[in-house]
């Protein structure tokens, strides 16, 4: 039988990604603005028609990929099988730490990026750790 506490974190990633993905889909300008201020938005979103037209559609396919991980997500949340629950999780949080190192050597370098590169490593870091909180969990269930 499977852990309650896996089904409860796959919703909540799931509704995260699933929300962020249809935000970054419909509302990038919204999303970057909220996120960046207006003039970093602004240079994020490109100075030519061109160059705008090509970011909107990698925002929107980044966008869909989001929102693919949250269906799947919420898909996976039905599981039951402790075994798959224990591997799915670590493969998470393997995930979280490549997501974490990418930003610290690589968005940290780029000059519009510079100042949020901390904040994403820091929201990465904590998605990752719900998911050490649940093997922790897992294996105390086991082993009692």
């Amino acid at each position: 039988m499977g852990s309650s506490g896996f089904f409860l974190l796959c919703i909540l990633h799931s509704m995260v990604a699933l929300t962020s993905g249809a935000l970054l889909m419909f509302y990038s300008n919204e999303v970057f603005i909220f996120s960046h201020g207006r003039e970093r938005a602004s240079k994020l979103l490109g100075s030519t028609p061109h160059d705008q037209l090509i970011i909107q559609t990698s925002d929107s396919f980044s966008g869909l990929l989001l929102f693919a991980i949250g269906f799947f997500l919420f898909m996976v949340a039905f599981v039951k099988d402790r075994e798959f629950q224990s591997f799915f999780a670590k493969g998470c949080v393997f995930l979280h730490i490549a997501m974490s190192i990418w930003r610290i050597y690589f968005e940290s370098k780029l000059e519009d990026l510079g100042r949020d590169w901390l904040r994403f490593v820091v929201a990465d870091i904590a998605l990752g750790l719900s998911w050490v909180f649940f093997l922790v969990y897992s294996w105390r269930e086991k082993y009692d």
